[in-house]
């Protein structure tokens, strides 16, 4: 979970609970877990509860922050208030943005009354990241415009940067993107916070991947983001297949709503200066291999439709074979594909579904699980066998358990960059294992991979 534990004026006075706080604050998840994976009362379910989602366990860290809710009631509602903008957050980190954010909204409110004001400016991003989320970028940018980072803590100043640098990617303003990533790198470095620092380090290693393909003359061309913000500032008329839609210098017209339209044009794009023929256009824009007359009569009211749609910036003139797209002003056309286009783009769809399902089973058998095992029984867990951590990529490991023997103990230090050696022994039980990659929410807008990191809800 993302952090904000700086003053760490927690739940209550209670010596374990301000230790697993400032244990997740420093990234030291498994220390945290180590002290209050016992502990049933509000404050522990809401501690195990985060510690649970910046290990990846979702389903347990929300089912942890309800109960932890549930726990402080209406007579705690600052508490109770903190755990509603917590679970919020790991929504957002799985993508259930279907709930109402009305509960968000009022957590925020009653934060601020309360002169939380870090947990509260930290419930508004996660609103206005889940406007990001939904597509809604004009409400995203007005929030966004609200935020005050003075005075704020570091890793908190992080996020509002990469948001705005999400915002200014979206309409291939690279430039800006590129500042507001040089800020977060900055505040990054002095929240000195290394799940922060490597965001930022992927957010701004996004600028130099491919991300699209420019389709000409039979041939492509693979595209950054920058040339792509050249090309469609070079005033060419560009068939955006991306984003579906037209676009002729400081005009765009989406036809992301009118599918038949765009794949007309699409067609008529990459066959320019060519013309294409009418049985072509016909199966591109129905989808059939065998047309007659009332294909051919709908194509001529297609194509109307899209002389008028597309008037201010071509025409399209019709040739003895069928149709040719004629941009005006002497422009040149450029298509703008997918890396991943047409069938092989919906296998790669299914395929990675089916990918982020093996692994939430197996992740129900990860770490987190064996770590929240006793807590949930109650008691030893000596016939479970050892623990054994794969690494797998450079920010989490893979860990699986049998039965049969005693896991072995962990490294005092598992979760901090300074390891410098000890043991310490979970209550009643005996795991060992390598120090683990911190695994903290994270969330994707727009196909540029950036996700934010941070330590741990204020709970203070």
């Amino acid at each position: 979970m993302f952090g904000l534990f700086d003053g760490l004026t927690l739940f209550v006075m209670d010596s374990l609970i301000a230790a697993a706080g400032r244990a997740l604050a420093a990234g030291d998840t498994l220390a945290a877990l180590n002290l209050v994976a016992l502990r049933d009362d509000p404050p522990a379910l809401a501690l195990r509860g985060i510690a649970m989602a910046q290990l990846g366990e979702y389903p347990r860290a929300r089912e942890l922050l309800r109960r932890a809710a549930r726990g402080f009631g209406t007579h705690e509602e600052l508490s109770r208030a903190r755990c509603i903008v917590a679970e919020a957050e790991v929504a957002l980190a799985t993508r259930d943005l279907g709930g109402s954010p009305r509960s968000l909204a009022a957590a925020a409110t009653l934060l601020e009354a309360r002169a939380d004001r870090s947990n509260a400016v930290h419930a508004r991003l996660i609103a206005t990241r889940r406007l990001l989320l939904l597509g809604r970028l004009d409400e995203a940018a007005t929030e966004l415009a609200r935020f005050d980072a003075r005075g704020m803590p570091p890793s908190l100043a992080v996020v509002p940067e990469l948001i705005a640098a999400e915002l200014a990617l979206r309409s291939l303003r690279t430039g800006l993107a590129q500042e507001a990533l040089a800020r977060a790198h900055e505040a990054a470095e002095r929240a000195r916070v290394p799940a922060l620092r490597a965001e930022v380090a992927e957010a701004r290693a996004a600028l130099e991947l491919p991300a699209a393909r420019r389709l000409c003359g039979g041939g492509e061309q693979v595209l950054r983001l920058g040339q792509i913000a050249a090309l469609q500032a070079s005033g060419a008329l560009v068939v955006d297949a991306c984003r579906r839609g037209l676009r002729a210098g400081a005009v765009w017209l989406p036809l992301a709503r009118r599918p038949v339209l765009f794949a007309l044009v699409r067609a008529l794009a990459e066959a320019w200066p060519g013309d294409v023929d009418r049985q072509t256009l016909i199966a591109r824009a129905f989808r059939t291999r065998h047309s007659d007359e009332t294909h051919r009569a709908r194509l001529r009211v297609e194509i109307g439709r899209l002389r008028a749609l597309a008037g201010s910036i071509a025409r399209i003139q019709a040739t003895a074979r069928g149709f040719v797209l004629a941009p005006l002003g002497g422009r040149d056309v450029v298509v703008l594909a997918p890396l991943i286009d047409g069938e092989r783009a919906a296998l790669v769809a299914l395929i990675s579904a089916r990918h982020q399902r093996v692994l939430q089973e197996r992740r129900s058998r990860s770490l987190p699980h064996l770590l929240d095992l006793q807590a949930r029984r109650g008691g030893n867990d000596g016939h479970l066998q050892p623990a054994r951590s794969h690494t797998q990529g450079p920010r989490r490991a893979r860990w699986t358990h049998g039965v049969g023997a005693p896991p072995r103990p962990l490294p005092a230090c598992a979760g901090r960059e300074d390891n410098a050696g000890g043991w310490f022994r979970l209550p009643h039980a005996d795991l060992k294992g390598e120090r683990p990659k911190r695994a903290s929410i994270s969330w994707q807008a727009s196909g540029h991979g950036w996700r934010s990191r941070r330590s741990a809800p204020f709970m203070g």
